[in-house]
């Protein structure tokens, strides 16, 4: 039976509540990680390599300015369901207001000197040579949809937090699969190229957000919100933004690797060592999507029960994520090693890149299966509130230990030295939280 209210997150079994808010935020994922693999199929298959590796140049500054969006959604969003849990519908209002008012001033002040500087901003994230013209049209398009897509991502996340994921799902699916549709009518059949993959891409935005404000409207949420609610009230904006910089540091960090890594494979291989970091970028995206999903239903159930004090439900649920996401994490794991050959010929024949994938995205996905504990440790700090210890672990993956080592490891291991880095830094930072993990519910979880 469906979540009809968020007091059924303090109440249900563990097990079969977490099934049933991972498996429509898994389906969900799943379905825009398809969009985003079949779109690079598209591409890759209709306009060409060049052309992938021009997509992967522009998104770390789209997905960056829509992950204000998302840090905010997920920042008020823990607020929200701690408020729900310990029975305080007006600060769950107000923290909606909050975030809506916050999403659009943030986004669209970024967005306006993106567009004054891609000249520069393209070539920094590694559009250069052959790279550069595709990605200046399909930025230039995109650019303009992203307030659109940050305002999705944050509804998408306080849809979550009511305890409602089948309307999270949905918002998800209806931008993939209308983006794909387009891109078969803009990109196949009015032969559009560049342009007609970015069209496709904004205007499925604006259908996304047409969804989650009707959803809003609708007599489906408990969020109703009114004019007052807008107003920025200081002390919710310091706790949303302590939370949420823990979601737009990981963007922001997200976007300095693929920065670097766009950068040190074009001085390694060119732009089909480029090409090959974007399908493999996909495939981290698509393969995962089962164990984010575990992540995505298990923040509102921790949040509301640690609001509501219900600490052997939050120790249950933290052991259940857990369990679910490794086993996930290790068929994904299985099926990469079993077949990580046929999965790159599907997105391209260019001979250079079939030889180079395989290995490289083998070394990429070699520690999946634990690395599921890392981010429910990270996601669990995060859902009640604790800032300062979810910043750190959430960083500890991709900032303080995956940068150094593609920055030392290729010097003197090339372009396997890259490669290499990958299951590093998942190691370690996985041991680094387990730890903080262990220690905070000893201490606290009593």
């Amino acid at each position: 039976m469906a979540v009809k209210n968020s007091s059924a997150l303090g109440e249900k079994p563990i097990g079969k509540l977490l099934i049933q808010q991972a498996l429509p935020a898994s389906i969900g994922i799943l379905v825009m990680s398809l969009n985003i693999l079949i779109d690079t199929i598209f591409v890759g298959n209709w306009i060409g390599a060049i052309a992938i590796a021009a997509i992967n140049v522009v998104l770390p500054v789209s997905f960056f300015i829509a992950a204000l969006g998302m840090a905010i959604g997920i920042g008020g969003s823990s607020i929200i369901s701690r408020a729900l849990g310990a029975d305080n519908k007006p600060r769950a209002l107000k923290t909606f207001g909050n975030q809506v008012t916050l999403t659009l001033i943030l986004t669209v002040g970024m967005v306006i000197p993106g567009l004054i500087f891609m000249d520069s901003l393209i070539p920094a994230f590694g559009g250069k040579g052959q790279i550069f013209e595709p990605a200046k049209i399909y930025y230039t398009i995109v650019l303009y949809g992203v307030p659109f897509l940050a305002l999705c991502m944050m509804g998408n996340n306080v849809i979550r937090a009511e305890g409602k994921p089948r309307f999270a799902m949905i918002a998800m699916i209806i931008p993939s699969v209308g983006n794909l549709i387009m891109d078969y009518i803009f990109i196949n059949k009015l032969d559009m190229g560049m342009e007609g993959a970015a069209w496709a891409t904004t205007i499925s935005y604006f259908l996304c957000f047409g969804y989650v404000f009707w959803f809003f409207l609708s007599k489906n949420s408990e969020l109703k919100i009114s004019r007052t609610h807008f107003r920025l009230d200081l002390p919710i904006l310091k706790e949303m933004s302590s939370l949420g910089a823990v979601t737009l540091s990981r963007q922001a960090v997200v976007s300095v690797t693929y920065l670097l890594m766009n950068n040190i494979l074009f001085n390694l291989g060119g732009e089909d060592s480029v090409a090959v970091y974007a399908i493999i970028g996909r495939m981290l995206m698509f393969a995962l999507f089962p164990v984010l999903g575990v992540t995505q239903g298990f923040l509102p159930i921790a949040g509301f029960n640690y609001g509501a004090e219900k600490y052997d439900r939050v120790r249950k649920s933290i052991n259940t994520a857990i369990l679910y996401s490794c086993g996930l994490g290790l068929l994904v794991f299985l099926g990469i090693m079993f077949f990580a050959d046929d999965i790159v010929r599907i997105f391209t024949q260019n001979k250079s890149v079939v030889a180079q994938t395989p290995p490289a995205m083998r070394w990429v996905f070699a520690a999946t299966p634990i690395v599921a504990l890392q981010l429910i440790g990270a996601a669990y700090f995060q859902a009640i509130g604790k800032a300062v210890p979810a910043f750190l672990l959430t960083l500890s993956r991709q900032g303080f230990i995956f940068i150094p080592l593609i920055l030392i490891l290729p010097l003197y291991y090339g372009q396997t030295g890259v490669w290499i880095s990958f299951p590093l830094a998942d190691v370690i930072s996985t041991i680094i939280t387990a730890y903080f993990l262990n220690r905070e519910i000893v201490r606290t979880l009593k």
